[in-house]
């Protein structure tokens, strides 16, 4: 996974599994992080936070703001060593519900196509025929045309090259399979390098977070706990725009990189905070910086892939309202047998490598599972992702049943 781990929307991100393979780089796990397992047995799995732990965390945000810090130092403080910058523009985003090949919106007065492939990109203004919607498909010979529906559809345009459409700035409504969403600025159809055709949403940046900003932070937290997620949101955006992840588009819209929901996301609070930091992001040597971002770093952030996404301890994640600060779960062994079956019964749980940061001496790195059939080694991360935990900050108690 590229981006974050949001508030209300996560990913688990998995890496590969090793059978008796070498333990994850990181600190010595203390001699305490051995569990024996009896034949059956319980197994409590206590943690701190929620998501990868690198940058802001979302419940620091709203903890830091509740003890009067300001947006710009609650981003100063999760990305040390950043410097403040201006970004504008568009974006193009993948809108991954409309998984059907062809691209279907709502008529509306002042819908417009564009032919993409023309020289002047001709546009063609749509006609008010009584169409209830306009699609562009692609037939069999290759070629994208223009239809209309009123009780079945009609061929109405051919076209050189992709279809765009817009209306001036109104919201449009695209026809998804799994329902109706809007959008502002101009959908699209597109080819990707591999030949997929996907639908696109290419509009303003400013438009682009306030369909996003909502959807990662609860809109009706702390004003500068949410002017410091426009903050963050707006710089990754600027940085995916730079590190695109297709010729076709720039960004995603789920958890992969960060959720955007088009018109029907926005908040009247969270918008207020997209307007009171137009532009304003976060950079590093001149560029957009990499401003991951997650629910709850537990008390420690955790060290990213850039120098101002380090370790350090958080004193605002531990927050009262904050129910993910400390969670346990409790799972059966027989979970964890079925989940690696070369264990065998397992007999031990053996924690490997830790990063060395908080309770416990921190995130687990490596975990080494023994049973009657041999040992396998994971990492943290793929312990979590298998386990669904909500981290790999954990520590283990096990009891036979």
């Amino acid at each position: 996974m590229r981006a974050v781990t949001s508030l209300l929307a996560l990913a688990l991100a998995a890496t590969t599994m090793a059978v008796a393979g070498p333990a994850a780089a990181g600190a010595p796990a203390p001699g305490g992080d051995v569990w024996k397992v009896p034949a059956s047995a319980t197994v409590t799995i206590k943690g701190h936070g929620y998501g990868h732990g690198h940058g802001m965390s979302q419940y620091g945000a709203e903890g830091a703001a509740r003890q009067g810090l300001t947006y710009r130092q609650i981003a100063e403080f999760y990305y040390p060593g950043t410097e403040w910058g201006i970004a504008k523009g568009r974006v193009t985003v993948l809108l991954t519900a409309d998984t059907t090949d062809d691209l279907i919106v709502n008529a509306r007065p002042g819908l417009t196509v564009r032919d993409t492939a023309t020289k002047a990109k001709r546009r063609l203004a749509l006609p008010d025929n009584g169409a209830k919607r306009w699609r562009v498909a692609v037939g069999p010979d290759g070629v994208s045309r223009v239809f209309y529906r009123d009780r079945r559809w009609h061929a109405w345009q051919v076209l050189k090259g992709e279809g765009e459409f817009y209306a001036g700035g109104e919201p449009i409504t695209l026809v998804t399979p799994s329902g109706e969403r809007s959008y502002r600025g101009r959908l699209r159809t597109a080819v990707t390098g591999a030949g997929e055709r996907v639908t696109v949403n290419a509009l303003d940046l400013e438009s682009y977070l306030k369909g996003v900003v909502p959807l990662e932070i609860p809109a009706s937290w702390s004003a500068e706990a949410v002017r410091a997620q426009a903050v963050a949101a707006r710089t990754y955006a600027a940085y995916e725009r730079r590190h695109p992840l297709s010729d076709a588009y720039q960004i995603c819209d789920t958890s992969s990189c960060q959720v955007y929901g088009g018109v029907d996301a926005e908040y009247p609070a969270s918008d207020d905070a997209v307007d009171a930091t137009a532009g304003t992001i976060l950079t590093s040597g001149g560029e957009p910086a990499f401003t991951q971002f997650g629910s709850s770093s537990g008390g420690w952030t955790s060290a990213g892939s850039v120098p101002y996404l380090p370790a350090r301890r958080d004193p605002y994640d531990g927050w009262s309202g904050n129910p993910v600060h400390t969670w346990t779960t409790t799972i059966d062994d027989a979970r964890l047998e079925q989940a690696w079956p070369a264990v065998g019964n397992l007999t031990r749980i053996a924690v490997t490598a830790r990063d060395g940061n908080g309770d416990w001496g921190g995130r687990v790195r490596s975990i080494a599972l023994r049973g009657t059939g041999g040992r396998v080694v994971v990492s943290g991360d793929t312990f979590r992702a298998v386990l669904g935990l909500r981290s790999t900050w954990v520590t283990f108690k096990v009891a036979g049943r």
